[in-house]
């Protein structure tokens, strides 16, 4: 079976938002320690929906997994959008600027893209590997870069080089790089017995933020998700470039 066919659109992003706001309904500010849940209810009704075009033997996990990783991002993205725009940011998944060379952007983008690349010398400029930008839109500084994904051992590492080449650089060091993550494995539970994933948080990115019904051991870097817009704020205090035209 070609997988560049299969449609994951069969279930979208508006489905799940149309979950992710029942749970707040139930759960009103909680509703975030309920993602992984939201995804588990919504597997089956994407494994029929598969099942039933490409037949029981049709690759359902990789098609699954595949939908899983990208709508984590886009629902994170809707879930802080709002709060991150009554900041004066804005937000936008990585993905839009990665796809598009700058002749393609408007302005204001072409300079976000243009505040986030990689220096690599020689071998030329690249942008890092990342789910979503926030930034302020009167100058089209970068306040953070975000990765989010379902566990740690998919992207943590890779999150933590990029925030070193990004701290490496007089022009992108006072980028924050933060990890958003339901922590389905639980590494990021214990700060006493740290696995290597929680290191990893603790020493090289600027913090991490779990939506996980689990209860997590806290620390200035890792913390529950509802967390994350208060320590934005306090980011945008400290951040001259948000005001630097």
């Amino acid at each position: 079976m070609d997988n560049e066919k299969i449609k994951e659109e069969q279930i979208n992003i508006k489905d799940l938002i149309r979950l992710y706001e029942k749970k707040k309904e139930k759960y009103k500010g909680e509703a975030y320690r309920h993602i992984s849940e939201l995804f588990i209810e919504v597997k089956g009704l994407h494994e029929s929906k598969f099942k039933k075009k490409y037949g029981e033997n049709g690759e359902h996990e990789q098609s699954w997994k595949s939908f899983k990783g990208k709508n984590l991002e886009k629902l994170i993205e809707y879930i802080i959008k709002d709060e991150v725009n009554n900041l004066g940011l804005e937000i936008i998944n990585g993905n839009i600027l990665e796809r598009k060379n700058g002749t393609n952007l408007d302005e204001k983008l072409g300079k976000v893209k243009r505040n986030i690349l990689v220096d690599f010398g020689k071998f030329g400029s690249y942008m890092p590997d990342v789910d979503m930008i926030i930034f302020n839109p009167e100058n089209s500084n970068i306040i953070a870069i975000i990765s989010s994904k379902t566990t740690l051992r998919e992207r943590i590492a890779q999150t933590g080089y990029w925030k070193i080449k990004l701290s490496s650089d007089v022009l992108t060091k006072h980028i924050k790089v933060y990890f958003i993550t339901p922590d389905e494995d639980g590494t990021l539970t214990n700060r006493k017995t740290p696995k290597k994933g929680r290191a990893i948080v603790e020493t090289d990115l600027d913090g991490s933020y779990v939506l996980s019904e689990t209860n997590i051991e806290e620390s200035d870097k890792v913390k529950m998700f509802d967390k994350f817009i208060d320590d934005l704020k306090n980011i945008i205090k400290n951040n001259l470039s948000f005001n630097d035209k």
